[in-house]
């Protein structure tokens, strides 16, 4: 049963999100009844269910607004010259998916960009459609009218410290050994509540924006998995930048959102990190095994 419908004055969010119902309710079977999957690169998944989802937002995208650029994680480059452009995951969390972790959604971001707007720069992010069809919520944005989730107006939360937030990273899923954040994720994890690791960027944006989560960053993104959640994320009143606080971009592979309250405390993180400063050594596996102590049968274990 649908909580609430979207505010109907959102005039391209509204419509999309309809779309993104039907791309959900898609995935919603092929889940159900299992997928066969597919691999774009060593360890990079692909289903079917990307390829359909895909398919039927391009379709009634094109049927809804002819004009209307589209980039898609699946492939399409359609209309790139246009003056409105979708950026669309059409399932993102695809290896959650394929494994029946029940943490994926369908991602859509609309980018204005005017005539005359050079190549290399962004255009206005319009509106925003985030949708968790296993959890039946719709999270949708319009610029200058605000978040909501299933109708209802959304806010980021309100901790104002590091450590009393909660908040949330990611990993790629190709050439992860090249990848430094393992380090990044323990020095947060040292001074939060806690940091999550989901396997949905679109919806850790999406969490952040509705105050689950307090921040949240990670590298290795592109366009469609971000462009949705910052303007969620904006719209409910979060700061969304690069790690060292500068200007993001939709091209950008890394972004940090955060409530706005916490976004400078992270920033002095990630800054002391990069310099090598205040680090805490992570045990090496040989450390820990020397100090490994196991309980055993017949004797009381000690309180900790």
């Amino acid at each position: 049963m649908r909580v609430a419908a979207e505010p109907l004055s959102l005039a391209y969010a509204g419509p999309a999100a309809e779309m993104a119902r039907d791309a959900g309710a898609l995935l919603r079977a092929h889940y159900e009844r299992g997928v066969a999957t597919e691999y774009k690169g060593e360890v990079d998944l692909v289903t079917v269910a990307d390829r359909e989802s895909e398919k039927l937002l391009v379709e009634q995208l094109h049927a809804k607004w002819p004009s209307h650029g589209i980039l898609g994680e699946e492939g399409t480059r359609a209309q790139m010259d246009g003056e409105y452009r979708w950026y669309i995951d059409p399932l993102d969390g695809t290896t959650n998916f394929a494994h029946g972790f029940p943490a994926f959604c369908v991602s859509m971001g609309l980018e204005h960009r005017p005539v005359g707007t050079p190549a290399d720069a962004d255009g206005e992010l319009m509106a925003a459609v985030i949708y968790d069809p296993l959890r039946d919520e719709m999270f949708v944005a319009e610029k200058g009218q605000g978040a909501y989730l299933n109708g209802r107006r959304m806010q980021v939360s309100t901790t104002a410290t590091l450590a009393e937030s909660l908040i949330a990273t990611g990993f790629p899923s190709r050439k992860r050994h090249g990848n430094p954040n393992v380090h990044f994720y323990h020095e947060f994890t040292l001074r939060s509540h806690g940091v999550r690791r989901a396997g949905s960027a679109a919806l850790d944006l999406a969490y952040t924006a509705c105050g689950r989560l307090d921040g949240y960053w990670e590298f290795k993104l592109n366009s469609w998995d971000t462009a949705a959640g910052v303007l969620l994320v904006r719209e409910a009143g979060g700061m969304v930048t690069y790690i060292d606080g500068s200007r993001f971009h939709l091209a950008s592979a890394e972004v940090l959102a955060t409530n706005g309250k916490i976004h400078a405390q992270m920033i002095h993180l990630f800054e002391d990190m990069m310099a090598g400063r205040n680090l805490e050594p992570i045990p090496t596996p040989q450390e820990f095994a020397a100090t490994r102590v196991l309980h055993k049968p017949g004797t009381p274990p000690e309180r900790m």
